[in-house]
């Protein structure tokens, strides 16, 4: 059984800042978007505000690095190395066509040259040489990539490579790379830096970002463009402004330019008419319900994870909290126990509901205090 309690979130809201606009803005429908495949999502609160064929699988060419690059920020947190251990480059990775770092075979290059030199220049040699320092060889790292994409719920990916060279078996899609995309940003901000770093120079040769997007719009910070015959001209981008930031992937376009251009008119659409709010932070209280039988008489609920939404811009003021609540609760409440809901409304549209969850335990109270709350229980049904 449960209770509802409604409330406008001006009365409850951790975080506010509504707006004033006398009228909604316009609210028009996405641009055309030529692009086999895109995305457009927003990081804090994970909605999509625009897509075409973005669970269609699809080669993602050097788009692919984000999860290489992925792998070994996991490895450097986990203490498995470190950004200043020296790599010896292997005859392999020394003969990798296609976009190079022009690392020498049998030298010793450090992790952290090899992630930059992957990331800005996007070096298949730099790729390979990180996937056998990690894994022994690339096939195995290929399973580590694989198990991270199904940890992060990329349910329509499969690695066969670190660089992201063609293979039938390799492929991803715009809404694995968006979630991959949030996961790097989100996880590593520190690394994250990086991808918005516009040249590198190695072996005295100097290479530049192919993020056209780092020179046009001050806003993009990231992330990883990608081109093979099979797959066209691929970009993975992110941006901020003004608090929001959004992640976009534009997959099969046909030109440089293209992808860059594409990705600018989702990005202009996406601040331009859609405003997103914090409304609560992870773990604070947004509300107190009783408690039977238990040593405490009123217990805290609140969220496992910060929420945040996603409208049309002007709407905010227009959003309706709902709270659905399990009635009774009984102790004894171990933290994290979820026992109820809350849901977020504009007019008829559910914009996004996660769980209420018990904040602190409650052991049970003593046998007297129990006595007496079954007896209410039972007078009071």
């Amino acid at each position: 059984m449960y209770k509802t309690l409604r409330s406008i979130f001006f009365s409850c809201l951790v975080l506010s800042t509504a707006s004033t606009q006398a009228a909604i803005t316009p609210n028009p429908t996405a641009p055309s978007i030529a692009a086999k495949s895109y995305i457009l999502q927003d990081f804090a609160s994970g909605r999509i505000i625009a897509e075409q064929n973005s669970q269609l699988r699809l080669p993602p060419a050097s788009i692919t690095k984000v999860m290489t690059a992925y792998v070994v920020f996991h490895e450097l947190a986990l203490g498995n190395t470190n950004l200043s251990d020296d790599v010896l480059i292997s005859e392999k990775a020394w003969r990798m066509v296609g976009s190079r770092s022009f690392i020498e075979v049998n030298t010793k290059v450090p992790v952290e040259v090899l992630l930059r030199g992957m990331i800005i220049q996007s070096g298949n040699d730099a790729a390979v040489a990180l996937a056998e320092h990690i894994a022994g060889s690339e096939e195995t790292f290929s399973q580590m990539m694989n198990q991270y994409a199904q940890q992060l719920g990329m349910v329509n990916t499969n690695y066969r490579n670190a660089t992201g060279l063609p293979d039938p078996e390799h492929y991803t899609t715009a809404q694995d790379i968006a979630i991959l995309s949030a996961a790097v940003i989100r996880e590593f901000p520190d690394y994250y830096k990086w991808y918005s770093e516009k040249e590198f120079t190695y072996n005295e040769i100097t290479q530049h970002n192919r993020n056209k997007l780092l020179w046009r719009d001050v806003s993009v910070d990231g992330l990883k463009t990608g081109y093979t015959e099979e797959a066209g001209y691929c970009l993975a981008s992110s941006a901020k402004r003004s608090g929001m930031r959004l992640i976009s992937v534009v997959l099969g376009t046909r030109s440089v330019n293209a992808r860059a251009q594409e990705t600018q008119k989702l990005f202009n659409f996406g601040f331009r008419f859609f405003e997103t709010h914090e409304l609560y932070k992870a773990q604070d209280k947004i509300l107190e319900t009783k408690i039977w039988k238990g040593a405490d008489k009123q217990l805290s609920l609140g969220l496992k994870e910060s929420l945040a939404v996603t409208v049309p811009r002007g709407s905010y003021k227009d959003l309706v909290a709902t709270t659905n609540i399990q009635s009774p609760i009984i102790a004894p409440i171990m933290v994290g126990s979820e026992l109820g809901e809350v849901e977020i409304r504009l007019g008829d549209e559910l914009i996004i509901k996660q769980p209420l969850v018990a904040l602190q335990p409650v052991e049970q109270g003593s046998w007297w205090r129990r006595l007496i709350d079954t007896l209410l229980m039972m007078i009071w049904g």
